[in-house]
């Protein structure tokens, strides 16, 4: 049975919100004046927020349901968020047939450098079941409505624990899912609808985008995650990028594993599994944020980690810099220069390796003057460990391992050894 579109629900064709625009207020008020003040700093050169992958799957689930239950095309989906704010969001592709009804959002994530951006988020609602087994739907019920939600193609699957989805249930986060469920139900009670529907969300292209996202180091198989909690992607990466290292400690915490080996990036996964023999899949990688890393492990529960890293980032937590990235702080050279200095290094050396670009260049020249690298290197490390230890603040031990792909093995802090030694034997408990 069809019923009429509720007065006041305006179709207006718009293939995506114009640029500069990511974020379209329907329903004035608060979300108005937020998003006023957003173009007004967009104008300024300030970076545009997007949206999530969660309120792109919102959107298309109520158009769906909008054209299901009313039988007439939906092209802009207004959606209200968490916060209040209410965005429209154009329906860009529909498909449709006997009892049930297809929609398409596409993801816009402003400023934000997302793998996401620009997949289009697709919702099926139809009035019957779309999968014919019952694993990993999720149910929802209110009243005399019963929703049934699963994810489709693109759409990860949960295989492990520690994540906020259950294993076996597709990777859609609570919010989503709430937000997801209500917009459906709210259109139902607009509609007069009562009974059940079933809402499959996929997306095309998802599963091989997820090959370059963390889902598969946090063991969700075969497609993204549909994400958010506020609905708004605010344009910085940090963010996200802490939550998910913070995941990824909790899931290898859970497993079981006493000791955890963290590194910021690819060359020291990779000097992790074949230079000392510890497999890629027990890495956290922290990226720039080992300060930060430290405490999320605290917090977790995390009572040992073994950091290993290249010096040319590694080096600079022996002078207290926990956020390594270029822009923060470098201060690689000054390092290696005021250990050198103090370790007998003259002031030529000194001012030679002040020049230096890289940390194998500063090595090179502190090789000229036999044993002298050794030498300020066991002074860095001890440095290094004094400083990892200020920031674990005797909450877990934290140990270092510093290495260049050039020379291998620069130096370990006191307890490395110890400590790596007991992290090839560590099993799960």
């Amino acid at each position: 049975m069809h019923y009429g579109v509720p007065g006041g629900y305006t179709l207006s064709r718009e293939a995506r919100p114009p640029e500069g625009h990511a974020l379209r207020c329907a329903g004035g008020g608060r979300g108005r004046a937020e998003l006023t003040e957003i173009d007004r700093e967009r104008n300024k050169g300030a970076l545009r927020r997007g949206y999530t992958t969660g309120t792109c799957a919102a959107a298309a689930a109520q158009a769906a349901a909008w054209m299901l239950l009313a039988g007439t095309r939906v092209e802009k989906a207004a959606v209200t968020l968490p916060g209040g704010m209410r965005l429209e969001l154009a329906v860009e592709e529909e498909r449709f047939g006997a009892g049930w009804a297809s929609c398409a959002v596409r993801k816009d994530s402003g400023d934000d450098p997302d793998v996401t951006d620009g997949l289009l988020v697709w919702a099926t609602v139809s009035a019957s079941p779309i999968k014919t087994e019952k694993s990993g739907i999720i149910e929802h019920k209110e009243e005399d409505i019963s929703l049934y939600l699963s994810g489709g193609v693109g759409v990860g699957t949960v295989t492990r624990p520690g994540l906020s989805c259950k294993v076996g249930e597709p990777a859609i986060n609570p919010v989503p899912r709430q937000m997801i469920v209500s917009h459906v139900a709210g259109v139902c009670r607009k509609t007069g609808f009562s009974g059940a529907l079933w809402i499959e969300i996929f997306v095309p292209g998802g599963r091989e985008i997820a090959r370059r996202t963390f889902n598969p180091r946090l063991g969700i198989r075969d497609g993204i995650s549909i994400l958010g909690t506020s609905g708004i992607v605010e344009p910085m990466s940090r963010r996200a990028l802490l939550e998910t290292i913070r995941l990824e400690l909790r899931q290898k915490h859970l497993a079981g594993w006493k000791i955890l080996a963290v590194t910021p990036g690819n060359y020291g996964e990779r000097f992790l599994a074949d230079e000392l023999g510890i497999p890629e899949d027990r890495a956290v990688i922290c990226s720039n944020y080992i300060g930060e890393t430290l405490d999320m492990a605290a917090r977790e529960g995390v009572k040992e980690i073994l950091l290993v890293g290249h010096g040319g980032k590694l080096i600079k937590t022996a002078a207290g810099i926990m956020d390594t990235h270029s822009r923060t702080a470098d201060g690689r050279m000054e390092i290696l220069a005021a250990w050198g200095a103090a370790c007998g290094a003259d002031q030529e050396l000194v001012n030679e390796i002040l020049q230096a670009v890289t940390v194998d260049q500063g090595l090179a020249l502190l090789e000229t003057r036999p044993g002298l690298r050794e030498k300020t290197m066991e002074r860095i490390m001890e440095r290094m460990a004094f400083y990892l230890g200020e920031r674990a603040g005797g909450k877990l031990c934290a140990e270092a391992v510093m290495f260049t792909n050039e020379r291998g093995i620069l130096g370990m802090t006191p307890g490395a050894r110890q400590m790596l030694a007991a992290l090839k034997a560590d099993r799960k408990e």
